[in-house]
């Protein structure tokens, strides 16, 4: 485990060194071959199944690990590290959990969650539409009440996981005259007649990691409510919370790995005599990947942190320390491997090294849940309030 990571339970290190070893071993090697084929991760992710990875984000009266943030953070970047596909769908995954997590009944809880921590059921968190993307409360899909349940209508895009998932919870407006307050959460799960995906979208990158439009047209028992009616925006709102840090630790995990990568690339490199490490230009190019790293780390690990007082009780919400963390990450993590690339010369530029998969992988990371612009939007906000 890298020195810039530190300050975790004993216990929650030998995880992280066990996941470690797990992602270098059976994780990382099929990541080239992933990115070729674009074929769903199916593999990895009943390797982080095993693991105990797709319940780190719940608690153990839940089925999960129960592990702080901090740990969670250091956790998903070593999946990110290995591959960017797997971690988006383990990450779109959690989406979906925490939405029942944090806004369903008890009776939801009990029946998905195990499920979920164990590999038995995958999630999809179906929130973004063509019209209501870095806007939730523009939302278009529409449920309404009809004898003994719901009506539900409309198209969502972008969804991960969604054609692949065994359950997806929805966002629908129940109450147009509510504007965010009309909106509500409902969990579909996977065969809901009415529920249709579309192929997975080709992407710039993450190819492993699909993404779907889906288009809904769905009766829906009154328990496919999640929680209460209303609540759905609310819910949303929380969950985003949760992921743009884990979207942070995506982005740290990438950086990480295509900062060592570009290291070990300077020292080796022989040019006209001479390594590159020992050039100026290129300490210096080393010297700013590590501080953007360090910067970042640190912004995130502070979200993490509040993120765990907030789920104890001990704090309130953290939302602009998660964009912030969203934030810092995404960026430094692209300027990092922007110079990995550079460092490696011509060769960064071909498929023969991870630094072309990983430019590719962390560019959606400005973009989704909440693009940079968003994230400036909610800072800037918190400070002028």
């Amino acid at each position: 485990m890298s020195d810039e990571w530190h300050m975790l339970a004993e216990e929650e290190r030998l995880f992280c060194d066990m996941l470690e070893r797990i992602c270098a071993e059976r994780i990382a090697p099929k990541a080239a071959e992933t990115d070729e084929t674009s074929g769903f991760v199916h593999d990895q992710l009943r390797v982080l199944a095993e693991a105990g990875m797709w319940g780190a984000n719940l608690p153990e009266d839940h089925g999960g690990s129960g592990i702080s943030a901090p740990a969670l953070l250091r956790a998903v970047a070593i999946v990110a590290g290995a591959c960017g596909s797997t971690a988006s769908a383990l990450t779109a995954h959690y989406l979906a959990t925490d939405s029942i997590l944090l806004g369903g009944a008890q009776a939801q809880k009990q029946e998905w969650l195990p499920r979920a921590a164990t590999g038995e059921a995958l999630g999809a968190f179906g929130l973004t539409e063509p019209t209501a993307g870095s806007d939730p409360a523009d939302m278009k899909t529409r449920a309404r009440r009809i004898d003994g349940g719901w009506h539900v209508k409309g198209t969502k895009c972008f969804i991960s996981n969604g054609g692949v998932a065994d359950f997806i919870v929805l966002y629908a407006v129940t109450d147009p005259d509510k504007a965010h307050r009309g909106i509500s959460a409902f969990i579909l799960p996977k065969g809901t007649p009415g529920l249709e995906a579309g192929p997975a979208e080709r992407t710039m990158g993450l190819k492993g990691g699909h993404v779907f439009t889906l288009n809904i047209d769905c009766h829906l028992p009154d328990d496919a409510l999640l929680g209460e009616e209303g609540r759905g925006f609310r819910t949303a709102m929380q969950v985003l919370d949760n992921g743009r840090i884990e979207v942070a630790a995506q982005c740290l995990g990438m950086a990480e790995a295509a900062m060592k990568a570009a290291v070990a690339y300077a020292k080796d490199r022989v040019i006209g005599g001479q390594a590159l490490t020992d050039r100026q230009g290129i300490r210096w190019m080393i010297a700013d990947m590590g501080l953007a790293f360090r910067q970042a780390l640190l912004v995130a690990q502070d979200a993490a942190r509040q993120r765990d007082l907030a789920h104890h009780g001990q704090g309130g919400r953290f939302s602009l320390a998660s964009s912030m963390a969203k934030l810092a990450a995404s960026e430094a993590a692209g300027r990092i491997a922007d110079t990995a690339l550079q460092l490696h010369g011509g060769y960064g530029y071909t498929r023969d090294f991870p630094i072309e998969r990983i430019n590719r992988d962390l560019r959606i990371m400005r973009i989704y849940e909440g693009s940079s612009e968003i994230q400036r939007i909610i800072i800037s906000g918190n400070m002028l309030a």
